[in-house]
């Protein structure tokens, strides 16, 4: 049982449609394990290595395999590489977030900060730098990057201090940027990132093994092109009002950027000479298909609304509760009993002090303060890797009771969004999801559940 406190969950509102919410929650999780996942892709035939049933390596012709990666679902891909390849694996190195104990035979486990970058995540991206350049012509190093590398695999550029490169991190979090506009800055601090940590491997063979945790659905990571370029980067701190705030190392090195194209990141065809192969192990529209399959085997209509969803979590969760109403009540866009999906990833624009919460949180308690008194609709949310935003909760669920039930406690749902304080509100309520490790980041998942 993946949900560790399913049974509280289970102890009031609109129990059935719960039931069924945090049911299709588990099964879509499992179908996007990393540790599965690579398991399905990558085995030993014989004296052949085989990489997704079209990728085969005489053994006898591999003469070193590195390991590599950086995530918060790294791990369990390094484990299972481990189990397949073990003593042919010469050298290996990931760093993951902190709290992951587990420690493995061939690969050094080293834990770092996320999603603020820390001094053991830069140790860490040293190692993995001094494995990758030892790797030759007829070495395979696999690169296993998944959702949070970015912040785990810090490595400034030259002239920008660990301290500066924080900072903007910190600034681009609080801010409500999207992941994908923080990456752009990200990729343009960095030694490594935005595919600079493959021309350091290069003339080896680079399998990528990822988990993709970006809207976009496409392969990135720091052996991967990067289209995007300083003056984008430059671009999201404007837009968000942050260059005046940014250290002067980075705005330096950023405007040395625009006119030096050694210092800008490899694009595609930088790669022509590069032996890359790209195999993703999930994303989050499998996870979404396999929700959609889940609700039908249960006998649900489904329907997924997007697995591209982006922004302000709170107004997200209103909008799909008024989706949930309109079925509720006029049984479009699909008749109930009924499955809204949606997938993505949605963010919270911090001002100030606030309390303690997190995207998916919030957007349940959005949802809430418009599916009040239905006694037919459940909204649960939570983000795929078991930690919403800072916090230890995954998400929440809420139904046509959260608000009256809350109001008997005393609590203003309202006013505690306000202050993003939806952590508080959750637990007291007991409906905040806590999630055993889930073994993947595959950003968020949204049911809406709609009983006939």
């Amino acid at each position: 049982m993946m949900i560790r406190n399913k049974e509280e969950l289970l102890s009031h509102g609109i129990i059935k449609g719960r039931e069924i919410a945090l049911d299709i929650i588990e099964h879509s999780i499992g179908a996007v394990n990393s540790y599965e996942t690579t398991k399905r892709f990558i085995h030993i035939d014989g004296e052949e290595l085989v990489i997704n049933n079209n990728l085969k390596y005489k053994l006898s012709d591999i003469k070193n395999i590195y390991v590599i990666g950086a995530g918060k679902a790294t791990f369990p891909i390094a484990q299972a590489l481990e189990e397949v390849l073990g003593d042919k694996i010469k050298k290996g190195a990931v760093n993951v977030k902190k709290g992951e104990k587990r420690r493995l035979k061939y690969i050094n486990v080293r834990e770092a900060g996320h999603p603020i970058p820390d001094e053991d995540g830069l140790e860490g991206a040293k190692e993995i730098v001094k494995i990758v350049k030892e790797a030759k012509g007829g070495d395979l190093v696999f690169c296993a990057i998944t959702g949070g590398a970015s912040a785990l695999l810090p490595l400034p550029a030259e002239g920008i201090s660990l301290e500066d490169k924080k900072k903007v991190t910190d600034l681009l979090l609080k801010c409500g940027a999207a992941i994908d506009e923080i990456n752009v800055v990200r990729n343009h601090m960095s030694a490594i990132k935005g595919g600079k940590l493959a021309m350091l491997i290069h003339p080896g063979e680079i399998i990528n093994l990822i988990v993709i945790d970006e809207v976009t659905g496409l392969p990135w990571g720091p052996t991967v092109p990067d289209l995007t370029t300083f003056n984008d980067a430059i671009h999201v701190l404007k837009k968000y009002n942050l260059w005046r705030k940014v250290p002067d190392s980075i705005k330096e090195y950023f405007k040395k950027g625009l006119n030096n194209p050694d210092l800008e990141t490899p694009k595609p065809k930088d790669f022509k000479d590069l032996k890359i192969h790209n195999i993703i192990l999930a994303d989050n529209k499998i996870m979404c298909d396999s929700a959609k399959k889940r609700a039908e085997e249960l006998g649900f209509n489904s329907l997924i609304l997007s697995t591209m969803v982006e922004g302000e979590s709170k107004e997200l969760g209103i909008g799909l509760a008024s989706i949930a109403k309109e079925v509720e009540k006029y049984s479009r866009p699909i008749k109930p009993p009924c499955c809204l999906i949606l997938g993505g990833e949605t963010t919270v624009k911090i001002k100030g002090k606030c309390g303690k919460g997190g995207p998916s949180q919030e957007f349940v308690l959005g949802a809430s303060l418009k599916i009040s008194e239905s006694e037919k609709i459940v909204v649960a949310s939570i983000d795929t890797d078991g930690t919403d935003g800072p916090t230890d909760i995954a998400g929440g669920i809420v139904d046509g009771y959260t608000l009256k039930r809350a109001k008997e406690k005393g609590i203003d749902v309202f006013k505690n969004l306000i202050k993003h304080n939806s952590s508080n509100v959750l637990i007291n309520l007991q409906d905040a999801i806590f999630m055993e490790p889930t073994e993947t980041n595959v950003m968020d998942l949204i049911i809406a559940i709609v009983l006939d």
